[in-house]
């Protein structure tokens, strides 16, 4: 059991520069040694993100690593801060010694604060206070088909299988959405339903009678 030599250093020392290089500015890799705890930064890049240099002491998790030995495993995609705000995505993977014992680690800190606040700005411009279903087309036609359809679904059957209360149901769906201010609308709705349009004009004036009888 011993610290990372010279050699083990020279081979992981590129791999710190590597990650760095390919995940930008925003990520900051470190190489630590933890067989010398206040001195055990070894390699680091993009140290500006936390303020750290080669020759600064190990974190308060490399210590927990320390204290608990094999017992202790990888840290993974958490989250931390810095001391002046940036929020952190952060890995920590360790290196160790044929016992298990934990004797360095690689560290991933990269800066998420501005992804943070794009993602803040992003959801407040998608939020919205309800969703409504409309018909977007250039031809009232299509307009009038998807009413139909969703009267249906709205009863939660097809004609042929409609009652009368059923279809004073789709009558009112439609009515509540406006399909009666269309020129012909009475007409078309008849032929849907297969019923006469003096029957859609009864079955409306039962509907409008019922409501009125309602209203205190």
């Amino acid at each position: 059991m011993g610290n990372l030599d010279k050699k083990e250093y020279h081979f992981v020392k590129p791999l710190v520069k590597a990650i760095a290089q390919a995940l930008g500015s925003n990520c900051e890799v470190v190489l630590h040694d933890l067989y010398d705890i206040e001195h055990s930064i070894v390699a680091i890049e993009n140290g500006h993100i936390t303020g750290r240099e080669v020759g600064d002491s190990v974190t308060n998790l490399g210590l927990e690593v320390l204290r608990n030995g094999a017992e202790e495993g990888d840290t993974l995609n958490y989250t931390n801060s810095t001391k002046d705000g940036k929020v952190l995505r952060c890995s920590s993977i360790y290196i160790r010694d044929e016992d298990g014992i934990a004797i360095g680690s690689i560290c991933i800190n990269y800066n998420i604060s501005d992804f943070m606040l794009v993602s803040k700005i992003i959801n407040n411009f998608v939020d919205t206070n309800k969703k409504v279903d409309e018909t977007f087309s250039g031809d009232i036609n299509e307009v009038i088909e998807n009413l139909l359809e969703k009267a249906s679904n709205h009863v939660g059957k097809t004609v042929p299988f409609m009652n009368k209360d059923d279809k004073l149901a789709v009558l009112e769906y439609l009515d509540q959405k406006g399909m009666f201010t269309v020129k012909r609308s009475i007409e078309r709705v008849a032929l849907y339903l297969d019923v006469s349009k003096f029957t859609i004009y009864n079955y409306l004036e039962e509907i409008r009678v019922k409501k009125e009888s309602t209203i205190p």
